[in-house]
């Protein structure tokens, strides 16, 4: 009975070692891939504070997801005291307005041999809302990357939003396309990846995810001495330099139905106390 009970407990010890181990591996490498992004305490602080200074919206807690530019999770964070103080599901569309941030921006390097963006062009989420409905020349966009269904559900549920998160380290794609997306632009305007904010409206999103990415210090893309802006729909349509990719309200009602039409194209629908995007921190050279 005793030797049987030392098997068991041996065998328990084992296990865990190897899965401390394998934890520990799957850290080490996602230190590599994510080397040049903000860690999860970072992003944890940044949201926490995000989520203070933001008014509009519900005012609920959020979830927020850092990728780099291969599209690979490096972060999620939630703001609340535990993992159900959010909306469960806004765990993976944090995660899929970040993949859909970083997989339609572009940096300056996209221009070569008369072909590309010489300035970069930057993509909000809320920016292919418009485009993306019936009719729009976007259309279908939000079916064509789809969610890893591994990723996004596997592992444990205790590990969700901790720096152990099961999606960290793999690619989780998915596109969406209403507000909560933001690519990030390091210093010289070079794009490093997306931050992806949900948990409240998409219009809350938005704003929450904009004042992320201002904590952290990764929204360079204002003129910089010889260097011109990184351009935006915000900022080509609706005469917003300082905010290139900030989220427009231009939807007018169609007489025919539907979700109206955008004079930019780009437009994003109005939310429930929507408020407070005209009042986001400008983006730094």
């Amino acid at each position: 009975m005793f030797s049987k009970q030392l098997s068991r407990a041996a065998l328990v010890a084992v296990t865990v070692i190897l899965f401390v181990s394998t934890i520990a591996a799957h850290a080490d490498d996602n230190n590599r891939e994510c080397k040049d992004l903000p860690s999860f305490s970072a992003l944890k602080s940044a949201l926490v504070q995000a989520v203070a200074a933001e008014s509009s919206g519900l005012n609920n807690q959020m979830w927020a997801t850092l990728v780099n530019h291969d599209g690979v999770v490096c972060a999620v964070a939630f703001s609340g005291v535990n993992r159900g103080a959010q909306w469960p599901g806004s765990r993976v569309i944090s995660a899929q307005k970040a993949n859909t941030a970083n997989a339609f921006g572009l940096d300056p390097t996209s221009s070569s041999n008369g072909s590309g963006q010489p300035d970069g062009l930057a993509l909000s989420t809320a920016n292919l809302y418009s485009a993306t409905q019936p009719g729009g020349s976007l259309f279908g966009l939000q079916f064509s990357n789809p969610v890893d269904t591994n990723v996004a559900y596997g592992g444990q549920s205790f590990l969700h939003g901790t720096s152990f998160d099961p999606m960290v380290g793999n690619k989780i794609g998915g596109v969406n396309v209403f507000g909560g997306g933001l690519g990030l632009y390091a210093s010289g305007h070079k794009i490093i990846g997306g931050v992806g904010v949900s948990g409240d409206t998409s219009c809350a999103d938005h704003n929450i995810a904009w004042r992320v990415r201002n904590i952290l210090g990764f929204d360079h893309m204002a003129a910089n001495g010889s260097q011109p802006a990184v351009p935006g729909p915000a900022s080509l349509f609706a005469g917003d330099a300082t905010h290139p990719d900030n989220i427009i309200f231009d939807i007018n009602p169609n007489p025919e139905g539907g979700t109206g039409n955008s004079a930019s194209g780009f437009g994003h629908s109005s939310c429930l106390n929507a408020s407070g995007s005209n009042n986001l921190p400008a983006v730094r050279p």
